[in-house]
């Protein structure tokens, strides 16, 4: 990857809805290796997908919470079951297996107090390989961010 292929990255990031015209113009390229180079990073998965970003608040989605998951035993079969009823979960926005007191760390999006708790109590609690549940209420978000670092 050189240096157009991060400007074009980068574009992208701020702005996934731009022309292939608009996107050569703004990294000084022609349309045609602009559109070439773009399927080019789409082919080996560097762009992965374009999506369109909400607003969480505006869809009634009004609690942000991370919870904290630890296994009771550390197997395979326990360990995919888990993922594979996570991965199910809409409200499960993010999550990450971890190291330090959790196995994993989830960050999951309701609209209310109310709904986190029938969430944790009839799903994560309910699963049989789950040891231990912690979880944190975000009060405010002070970064939402999608765009990654380039150039570091």
């Amino acid at each position: 990857m050189d240096k157009i292929d991060s400007q074009i990255l980068g574009a992208l990031q701020e702005e996934g809805r731009l022309s292939n015209q608009r996107l050569a113009a703004l990294v000084g390229i022609s349309t045609a290796a602009c559109w070439r180079r773009v399927r080019a990073l789409e082919e080996n998965g560097t762009i992965e997908r374009y999506a369109a970003l909400l607003s969480r608040q505006k869809l009634g989605l009004n609690l942000c919470a991370f919870v904290h998951v630890t296994l009771a035993r550390h197997v395979r079969d326990s360990t995919t079951t888990f993922e594979s009823a996570v991965m199910a979960r809409p409200e499960v926005i993010e999550c990450f297996a971890t190291t330090g007191d959790a196995d994993f760390i989830l960050r999951v999006v309701t609209a209310s107090i109310d709904s986190l708790d029938k969430f944790l109590s009839d799903f994560l609690i309910a699963l049989p390989q789950i040891s231990q549940v912690r979880s944190n209420v975000a009060l405010r978000e002070l970064k939402l961010d999608t765009a990654l670092p380039l150039g570091l």
